[in-house]
């Protein structure tokens, strides 16, 4: 569970324009998408929940030496506990780059099938909470398999939550969509934004589009 490229695509795509003031990372890993979202805004507050306790410590270490340590938390609890332990907490970005396998197939690592395999944080649990928690003009975004995004719309549409921005994801311009970035809150959009993005025009030649979004992360693009 070290750095993705789905988790730098959803910390460099996730919407802040509207300026967040608090920021929940549900399934946060060792802390790399709540380190991205703590760079590119000002959010006084940004927790990250993680139920896996290498995962959850290594967070807790990057997140305490980093420049952004006063506004980071992170939390070694499921979502269900942590749901039920707030009191009338609301966020304006929830973010998460959940587990999508559905097939029950073992690496042989608990702690990667876990990260992977969607028992670990159902999809419809995802949207459940994340219509409890969002304040009124909050915002979800999430990074899924293409393949599972007609699905995913559809449990976020039943939890009154409503598409609002989509960026398909391709690996090159001319190889299938493998990814569907999405951007959903409680108002209805009359035009949906939909647009795409490759990622590699070769193997380790990336796309102008894709390193004007993540530029500012990387050492070395």
């Amino acid at each position: 569970m070290k750095v993705g490229t789905d988790g730098v695509l959803l910390g460099a795509w996730a919407p802040i324009d509207y300026d967040p003031y608090n920021i929940l990372d549900i399934g946060g890993g060792t802390g790399l998408i709540s380190l991205m979202l703590a760079q590119r805004c000002d959010a006084e507050q940004i927790d990250a929940i993680e139920i896996d306790a290498n995962a959850y410590e290594q967070a807790v270490d990057n997140f305490e030496n980093s420049p952004w340590n006063d506004s980071l938390f992170c939390f070694h609890t499921s979502l269900d506990n942590f749901m039920e332990e707030l009191e009338d907490e609301e966020y304006d970005l929830i973010v998460s780059n959940p587990p999508f396998y559905s097939e029950n197939v073992s690496s042989g690592n608990e702690a990667r099938d876990a990260a992977r395999q969607n028992q670990s944080l159902p999809f419809e649990d995802l949207c459940e909470a994340a219509s409890v928690l969002l304040s009124d003009e909050g915002i979800l975004a999430v990074i899924i398999p293409f393949k599972e995004e007609e699905n995913f719309i559809q449990l976020a549409l039943e939890n009154e939550l409503f598409p609002l921005k989509i960026t398909h994801v391709k690996g090159t311009p001319t190889t299938e969509i493998k990814r569907s970035l999405l951007a959903f809150s409680r108002n209805q959009t009359k035009d949906l934004p939909v647009d795409e993005i490759a990622i590699e025009t070769a193997r380790h030649e990336y796309t102008p589009e894709y390193i004007e979004l993540t530029k500012d992360f990387y050492l070395k693009l």
